[in-house]
């Protein structure tokens, strides 16, 4: 080999870089574990616990903590130079949020009345539930069918005063396309910009936000955020931030007396069909008097008059000269909501009042009751100041020592907040302070006008949701409302549990692997084991340099990484078997063996590298992090086995010492070796017809179990402190939701129960609204005493209670459904298309094409019919869909390998010979295709039987796809290539040159 010293000096720079990116892991693992110590001590309460650990974290954030000599470094250098954990071994939260462009488009409109511009909002939801478009090409579309002579640029639509620099009323629709689709696209850069802004102030490690394509769709991933309600009404809050005069409550209490009395009739099954106008109007002020006499105990209330008065028997206060009308329980606020906007009601009152907007108070914390307040609205139904002025706002105290938030506005909402205070001040009343439509708080003014524009918010507030709406208001308002569509919430301790299974099953395959090699191969096995290791440094090493995030599936990758390193040694090993069966000298051989191999190599990886970027250019999240671990492994792997092994190995012969590559148990073993395959390919035919037929038999009539991915809906996984019946379990599941499927994880003390219930509500009260349902239908199962918040978490040493949710809504399923087959269809289009320019010859790609179809159709047929009674979850998913590539590359892998030999035989031996030299060509390789589907095999059984439960699915799929993709590139794809050839014959002529 020339240029070896090159060789040796890139390795050591490599390795000796890949060691120092490694080390700042290696440090900041030592100074979390520090910390966790400390916050041990101090506490057994979990929360306080994790305070703890982020104050002590934060306190050496900017101290020195790593000298490496030459230099030093701080805790949060070093941070961000560890590697990235994903959220499957660190925890945390991965969202997809998606931008309401709905939303967007009525504010451009300027909240347009009009019903076309409506109409056509609502169908393009409808259409977005099965279309591929746009949300806003949707909209084009739906306006163009109803619009008749309306156009874009009315000016009851988009040629308003808002845009009226861009669009005119002579533009055509055609014209007006383009600066909406470009007004939209803004607005969506601006919400990124906005949620980047927040994510940064809170704080989270590692932090990853990237906009999806040209979509409305943000992902956001979090891996190590513990309090996950938290972030979630962060990443969704629209900081909606308004200012309004309020009327006094207590003018409020005739109104609703009357819109009691107007609703009895409405409401009340048994109250009067028919209720006198007059008798209304007459009788309601005495109503309303003796009710709160009621209310204040200067009677009693009769007990035989509940449930007769639709409001108020719900009322449990009113307000007593300030702003507050009443006071209701907070489970009734939807339902007393809905009364008050009824048209019936809202005619009851006055002129002067007739644009009242009623809104709800923040409720306190540990409280069931809620204020409502009445805020003096107006036509357009727009505030005299937003929250578009505030130009900074900061957590604070008042003097009462509560958290508040202090805000400063600019010139323009200073002036305004003096008009607005000033006559709050005149006019004795207050000023609400209204954010996402919610009273924070609605304080007087006792000095005068307030100038200099500076104002404060006080409410309930904890010290968390203080800074969290600080943070949210500096950072700046969503232009429209974002909606989860999709979200993997993982709990810390699971993660930790996955860290500690695949890190134990991880070693186990590798220690196995390296055995197995010395065993088989001696010496070279040695060689082959120090390269090996070598790859794995180089690939972590990599990962933490590139900042790439560590999945639980990119463990997987980088386990199938070890199998194709033992498989390029493996076949150079066998190369140079055979060099030296043929009486050649050490050198010789191995330089010839390394030689012929390096084709066959090359093809193999080349092929396995195609899939692997396809699926890293479609997949998202953990599926990305599985090919990016893939594709650096397939580098490294071909680096190591080609430079590192060829210098191991002739250092040795250097050193004038004898190298076999053979051991007294492996001596002889498959050679001579004189199977004739091309004879037996009908017997190999009918076997695959067979498989085949009943695969396909078993995926029409039993179908495929899919996932959450493909169909929509939520996925939690729960842990019991004791073994549950699923059965049971998805009976009462069922009663509550009317859609369950409960499936065992692992043991029988853990669930995954999936609900289509609410799938078609993204918002976070339906998130919120199914998750309690849940708690509520599995409280006999979960330990006695335990509350909401503790199951949220998974709470207890055993940690008990919810360990795992995932969400994907319908239209993300369709997406993630349609990516994903065109990933699998452009991974054969592509491979088809290299086998066809490598060898020249069709009948070559059709065999390795036709060979990949067998192994997927039978795999999906096997996850068909097993998925009922297997002990795994066998869903198919986006992880499934990585495994199905992965078996395509694989397969591709062995089938290239063999055909590389039969191309080389073929030259060397002339022609095909009736199918001789074909035989010859699978026998000489057999004990190549044997040996690596064998490493494989072990490594990824470790990990099947010892590894994380989330991963046995993946797992499971790549095995059987091993299995049947070994037996299919010898038995399928080589005799397809045959039997498609049209000159079989003894002689090579120009129809047999490959």
């Amino acid at each position: 080999m020339q240029n070896k010293g090159l060789v040796k000096l890139f390795a050591v720079l490599f390795g000796l870089v890949s060691i120092y990116q490694l080390s700042f892991t290696f440090k900041a693992n030592q100074i979390e574990n520090r910390a966790e110590e400390i916050a041990a001590r101090k506490t057994d309460d979990p929360e306080l616990r994790a305070d703890y650990e982020a104050n002590y974290l934060d306190s050496i954030g900017n101290q020195e903590v790593f000298n490496l000599g030459i230099t030093n470094y701080t805790y949060n250098e070093v941070r961000d130079k560890a590697m990235n954990l994903g959220l499957d071994l660190k925890g945390g939260i991965n969202v997809i949020l998606e931008i309401s462009v709905k939303d967007i488009l009525k504010g451009l409109s300027n909240n347009s009345k009009d019903p076309v511009f409506n109409k056509a909002l609502d169908d393009a939801s409808e259409l977005q539930k099965t279309s591929q478009n746009a949300y806003v090409d949707d909209f084009f579309i739906a306006f163009d069918k109803i619009k008749g002579d309306q156009k874009l640029a009315s000016p009851d639509i988009f040629a308003n005063r808002t845009l009226s620099e861009e669009i005119t009323f002579d533009m055509s629709d055609r014209a007006v396309q383009p600066i909406i689709r470009q007004k939209v696209d803004e607005s969506i850069v601006s919400a990124f910009e906005v949620l980047r802004k927040r994510i940064d102030k809170f704080g989270v490690t590692s932090p990853n936000i990237q906009r999806l394509g040209n979509t409305g769709r943000i992902l956001v991933e979090l891996p190590g955020a513990k309090d996950v309600e938290r972030i979630k009404n962060l990443l969704q809050s629209t900081a909606q931030l308004e200012f309004w005069d309020v009327y006094k409550g207590e003018e409020f209490l005739p109104f609703l007396a009357q819109a009691n009395e107007v609703l009895k009739p409405l409401v009340n099954k048994d109250a009067k069909s028919e209720v006198a106008d007059s008798e209304i109007v007459t009788d309601t002020i005495d109503d309303a008097d003796s009710r709160i006499k009621e209310l204040t105990g200067v009677i009693d209330t009769d007990s035989t008059e509940v449930g007769e008065n639709p409001i108020l028997d719900l009322l449990r206060g009113y307000g007593a000269g300030g702003p507050v009308v009443a006071t209701f329980e907070a489970k009734d606020k939807d339902l007393i909501m809905d009364y008050l906007n009824m048209p019936q009601v809202r005619s009851l009152l006055p002129t002067d009042q007739r644009y009242v907007k009623f809104a709800w108070g923040i409720q306190a914390k540990n409280s069931e009751f809620i204020d409502l307040y009445a805020i003096k609205g107006n036509r357009d139904n727009t505030p005299e100041l937003s929250g578009a002025v505030v130009t900074d706002a900061r957590q604070a105290y008042n003097q009462r020592n509560q958290p508040t938030v202090s805000m400063q506005m600019n010139s323009k909402g200073a002036k305004i907040w003096e008009e607005m205070t000033g006559r709050a001040y005149t006019q004795q009343s207050q000023i609400a302070i209204v954010l996402d439509d919610v009273v924070y708080s609605a304080p007087g003014v006792t000095t005068g006008p307030i100038s200099g524009g500076n104002s404060e918010i006080s409410g309930s507030f904890t010290l968390n949701e203080a800074i969290d709406l600080a943070n949210v208001l500096r950072a700046g308002k969503l232009p429209a409302k974002a909606d989860i569509v999709q979200a993997d919430e993982v709990g810390a301790s699971l993660g930790q549990e996955a860290i500690e299974s695949g890190t134990s099953s991880f070693l186990i395959a590798l220690s196995l692997v390296l055995v197995w090699m010395i065993i088989y191969y001696g010496r070279g096995g040695l060689f082959a084991d120090i390269a090996l290791l070598l790859n794995i440094l180089l690939i972590f090493g990599v990962l933490s340099g590139l900042g790439a995030v560590l999945t639980l599936p990119g463990l997987a990758g980088i386990v199938l990484t070890i199998g194709m390193s033992v498989d390029a040694n493996v076949i150079i090993f066998e190369r140079i078997k055979e060099e030296l069966a043929k009486g050649k000298g050490r050198r010789e051989a191995v330089k010839d063996g390394f030689s012929n191999a390096l084709s066959s190599i090359l093809d193999a990886n080349i092929t396995t590298l195609l899939t692997a970027i396809i699926l890293f250019v479609f997949g998202t999240g953990p599926i990305k992090g599985f090919a990016t671990t893939l594709i650096i492994g397939i580098v490294t792997s071909l680096f190591t086995a080609i430079f590192i092994t060829r210098l191991l190995v002739d250092w040795y012969i250097d050193k004038g010492k004898n190298l076999t590559f053979t051991t007294a148990v492996t001596k002889g073993l498959f050679q001579n070796m004189n199977i004739d395959f091309i004879n037996k390919r009908k017997v190999s035919y009918v076997i695959s017809a067979i498989a085949i037929a009943l695969s396909l038999f078993s995926l029409f009539t039993k179908k495929l179990d899919q996932g959450i991915d493909f169909v929509g809906g939520r996925t939690y996984q729960v842990r019991f402190a004791q073994e549950v019946n699923p059965e049971e379990v998805k009976a009462d599941v069922l009663d509550a939701f009317g859609s369950a499927e409960v499936k065992t994880i692992g043991s029988s003390h853990q669930l995954k129960i999936s609900t289509k219930y609410l799938v078609d509500v993204n918002t976070a009260e339906a998130d919120e609204k199914v998750q309690s349902e849940l708690f509520e239908t599995l409280i006999p199962y979960l330990p006695k005493g335990m509350t909401f918040e503790d199951f949220k978490v998974g709470s207890g040493d055993k940690k008990i209670g919810q360990m795992f949710s995932s969400k994907v809504s319908p239209t993300i399923a369709d997406d993630i459904k349609t990516e994903s087959f065109w990933a699998v269809i452009g991974s054969l289009v592509v491979v088809f298309l290299y086998i066809l320019l490598r060898f020249k010859r069709w009948q070559f790609s059709l065999g390795a094409v036709s060979a990949v179809f067998h192994d997927v159709i039978i795999v999906l047929g096997i996850f068909s019919f097993a998925h009922r009674f297997m002990p795994f979850s066998m869903e198919i998913d986006q992880a499934f869909i990585a495994a199905i590539l992965t078996v395509i590359g694989y397969s591709l892998n062995d089938t290239v390998i063999i055909f590389d030999r039969v191309r080389e035989t073929v030259l060397e031996r002339g022609g095909f010979a009736r199918g001789r030299n074909i035989n010859f060509a699978i026998n000489s390789t057999i004990s190549r295709t044997l040996n690596t589907s064998l490493t494989t095999l072990v490594v990824l059984l470790a990990m099947f039987l010892l590894g994380a439960d989330s991963l046995r699915g993946l797992l499971f799929a790549i095995i059987v796809g091993i299995v049947v993709g070994t037996y299919s590139s010898i038995f399928v794809a080589t005799p397809l290539m045959y039997d498609t050839l049209k000159n079989k014959g003894e002689v090579l002529d120009e129809d047999s040159k490959i």
